[in-house]
């Protein structure tokens, strides 16, 4: 009995020791000495006219609905300084999706368009003009663009960008505090397990 007490243990021994550990530099960068948020959670900061962004949405997103660890919520954060002009819009186009509810729909038609179909879009009519072909009315989306809610999400969307000092995207931050880095990971998966860490420990 002891012998096969002392096999095991020699068997665990080896990933306890590889066990890894995430550090700050390195990893992640604290981009707040505040207390960060009051719930743990990860957003995903992203543009619609990223490609890697679009692979992001279709490969990674998946995973996250399946493995956020509970107790986590999943947000999302459009980042305007990709499409000059248009990137503004299609922050727009992101907080309309979600103030009339039809985010799923949207975020997959906007997707598609700009990198399966190769859509040029040049004004928010050109936007429009997508949603309505998805079922929402007109109107409905005209009021919703000009809305205060709306309004509102794309000025914190913007400030959340900068404070969190993002330039390349998808980014990942956490609990408002922890952006993680991408430069030392070998693949999603790892960013999924650095952003989990970081959303239920305090490094």
């Amino acid at each position: 009995m002891k012998k096969v007490l002392l096999m095991a243990a020699l068997l665990f021994a080896p990933l306890v020791s590889m066990a890894v550990e995430y550090k700050e530099g390195v990893h992640y960068t604290v981009i707040s000495e505040g207390p960060g948020s009051a719930k743990p959670e990860v957003t995903e900061f992203f543009s619609f006219f990223c490609p890697h962004c679009y692979n992001f949405s279709k490969t990674v997103l998946p995973k996250i609905a399946e493995k956020l660890p509970e107790g986590v919520t999943f947000n999302q954060s459009h980042v305007d300084f990709i499409g000059r002009e248009m990137g503004q819009e299609m922050s727009r186009a992101f907080a309309v999706a979600r103030q009339l509810n039809v985010e799923e729909k949207m975020d997959a038609a906007l997707f598609e368009a700009i990198h399966a179909k190769k859509e040029h879009f040049t004004s928010r009519d050109d936007i429009r003009a997508l949603f309505v072909a998805n079922g929402v009315e007109g109107k409905a989306f005209d009021a919703a663009a000009n809305s205060f809610m709306v309004n509102a999400q794309m000025s914190k969307m913007k400030r959340d960008t900068e404070n969190a000092k993002i330039s390349g995207v998808p980014s990942l931050v956490v609990n408002g505090k922890y952006r993680v880095e991408t430069g030392a990971i070998k693949s999603y998966d790892e960013l999924l397990d650095i952003a989990f860490y970081l959303a239920t420990n305090k490094p």
